[in-house]
């Protein structure tokens, strides 16, 4: 077993800030992550492929280089790929790195594993072709593959960021079908104070679009009753503006509206939680420096609430000095100086999210599928199964488990839960903090017998 002073899972922007911070201070870290190179999504192996094709992935993946260079301080061990499976409250945790597993015993642990896309079911999404925009962007990054003929679909400005980079491959979307609506983009005015203090995204957001507009890519928004179509294969999709209906041949078809906090570690840990209305999603409730419920746990970047790679790169930062603090590494008077300018650096930076959160919100169509839409993928469950068992008397996302399995495919609800848990509100009129979501236990990944056979036997039987 290892032992180090901090584990810190995820070596996206606020991992990776957070370790360098704790470096600064004196302490070391493990960092630990399932990719072989630090970045997360969205600076995914940042060193090899920033000088192949940085001018095309922009300014904004540039900008974590520093960043990874930066761990590679001697007081920081990079683990990498390294899936992690179980989490404890005494700072034990255990992962496999090349199928044998491993355990680092911490004396704090930081929680950065970052986001996930929101779940987008619509007919036929389930269908090859069909990805998520984030996908979408890893084999851009990780291999420069760009898909042919391809339609995106959905809300926020990462639709934007991928189209405006296909742009620059010339090899540009053959559309953008958007489902926020002008009403959407009124009630968000209230926060245009906000957005003005955030100016550079608004700047950034009007350049992407002035930029998708010459290119002559063709952008429909408020869009409803998508539908993804094809045999074997997508390959066209069917939507609706207004009156009018459209029908767009494609190869490919990328969703996304949106991505939320990956609370798969939290919630297995069973650390207090809230439903944000603001973000539509759960998050974990944390005071000002990431501390969680556990005292000796916090959590940094989008996996505490979604703000980008700028915040979480600060989260981290805040979250290292608090810490540093607590192993006697700074004292209360550096510890207040050193957080000041970097919190008040994170109100600006969060100053553009409200009004972007209500401008771009989910698609209400995805939120509550239609009944033959799947829902669980991994056990292919639809939704008017889930509406069904919830009419019988079913009480929540977890005895919907035992009903029909869905959340008990290898995603472990990471695909399904927050859409089941919208059903149950939707169908009883509770509210979300009411319903909740999927209890997670471990393993959180999908393991072998022979990684769990790799442990030593007391390490086997402490983990029942």
């Amino acid at each position: 077993m290892l032992d180090t002073e901090l584990a810190i899972i995820g070596a996206g922007p606020a991992g990776m800030a957070a370790a360098i911070e704790a470096a600064n201070c004196g302490i070391a870290s493990v960092l630990i992550d399932e990719q072989q190179s630090v970045g997360g999504q969205i600076y995914r192996d940042v060193e090899r492929v920033a000088p192949l094709r940085g001018a095309m992935l922009g300014q904004d993946f540039l900008d974590g280089l520093p960043l990874a260079e930066g761990t590679h301080s001697p007081l920081i061990t990079h683990l990498a790929g390294a899936v992690v499976w179980q989490v404890e409250k005494d700072g034990t945790i255990t992962c496999s790195v090349k199928d044998q597993a491993r355990q680092i015993k911490a004396q704090r642990i930081l929680i950065a594993t970052g986001a996930i896309e929101r779940p987008m079911p619509l007919p036929g999404w389930t269908m090859p072709g069909v990805m998520t925009v984030g996908a979408g962007q890893i084999l851009l990054k990780q291999s420069g593959l760009i898909p042919n003929k391809a339609v995106l679909i959905g809300s926020g400005p990462l639709l934007y960021v991928l189209a405006s980079q296909m742009l620059k491959a010339k090899t540009p979307p053959l559309a953008i079908i958007e489902t926020q609506t002008m009403g959407d983009l009124t009630k968000a005015m209230k926060h245009i104070g906000g957005a003005l203090r955030g100016w550079r995204y608004l700047l950034k957001g009007t350049k992407l679009l002035s930029a998708l507009k010459m290119g002559g890519v063709k952008r429909y928004t408020g869009a409803s009753n998508i539908r993804l179509e094809g045999e074997g294969a997508v390959a066209s999709v069917s939507f609706q503006c207004g009156a009018r209906s459209h029908t767009i041949p494609c190869d490919t078809a990328l969703l996304h509206h949106g991505v939320v906090p990956n609370v798969q570690i939290s919630r297995a840990l069973q650390l207090d939680h809230h439903w944000d209305a603001q973000q539509a999603c759960f998050s974990p409730s944390l005071d000002e420096w990431g501390k969680s419920s556990e005292a000796t746990i916090f959590i940094a970047g989008d996996g505490a609430g979604i703000g980008g790679a700028k915040a979480a790169d600060l989260c981290g930062r805040i979250a290292a000095l608090k810490l540093a603090s607590e192993l006697g590494k700074l004292d209360e008077e550096n510890l207040q100086q050193r957080a000041a300018p970097l919190k008040s650096a994170l109100l600006k930076e969060n100053a553009a999210r409200p009004f972007l959160d209500r401008a771009y919100p989910p698609f209400k169509d995805a939120q509550s599928p239609q009944d033959k839409t799947i829902v669980c993928r991994c056990e292919e469950v639809t939704a008017g199964e889930i509406r069904k068992t919830i009419a019988l008397g079913c009480q929540g996302p977890n005895q919907l488990k035992a009903f029909l399995r869905a959340g008990m495919g290898p995603c472990q609800g990471r695909g399904c839960g927050l859409t089941i848990s919208t059903l149950f509100a939707e169908q009883t009129g509770k509210s979300m903090q009411e319903i909740d979501y999927f209890t997670i236990r471990s393993p959180l990944k999908p393991i072998t017998l022979g990684e769990l056979a790799s442990l030593k036997q007391k390490d086997v039987e402490r983990l029942f």
